[in-house]
């Protein structure tokens, strides 16, 4: 076990902490979706199988983003060209979906009728709204005054 884990890590390099962190957040979504269908008569296993498979696709989502980070990588080494940066579509992606899956969060306790602060629901837009501008203008990185 302790073999297996090593060898994802070492893999997954940047991008195993936000996995562990996409995987977190969906499993809470998951339990307050359906937490949320029970308390508004909406609990059906059917949505709840739909739920789970939709899951599913955020990690092939995940994947399709790592294949081509490392497809980007490979062909850039290939003309002589060494990128520093990797896991770079990944990284977005696993981003966004935490970020999805936050407010999706936030709209099922808003069922359960759990108060909240609008600071927060506010903050969490603005995260996603940040990283979908960032990766349709191409800004990754924040660039630094030049002294």
């Amino acid at each position: 076990m302790a073999g297996a884990v090593g060898a994802l890590a070492a893999y997954f390099n940047v991008l195993l902490i936000p996995l562990v962190v996409l995987v977190a957040v969906m499993l809470i979504d998951y339990i307050t979706g359906m937490a949320g269908a029970s308390c508004t008569g909406q609990l059906n296993s059917r949505v709840g199988v739909r739920g789970i498979v939709k899951k599913a696709g955020y990690l092939a989502l995940v994947a399709v983003g790592m294949v081509v980070d490392y497809l980007i990588t490979s062909a850039l080494v290939s003309i002589g060209i060494d990128l520093q940066i990797n896991y770079c579509f990944g990284m977005i992606i696993t981003v966004w979906l935490i970020i999805n899956e936050l407010i999706s969060i936030l709209e099922n306790l808003g069922e359960m009728n759990i108060p909240l602060p609008q600071f927060l629901v506010n903050m969490v837009k603005t995260l996603k709204s940040r990283v979908e501008d960032k990766a349709e203008n191409g800004k990754h990185f924040e660039e630094k005054p030049k002294k």
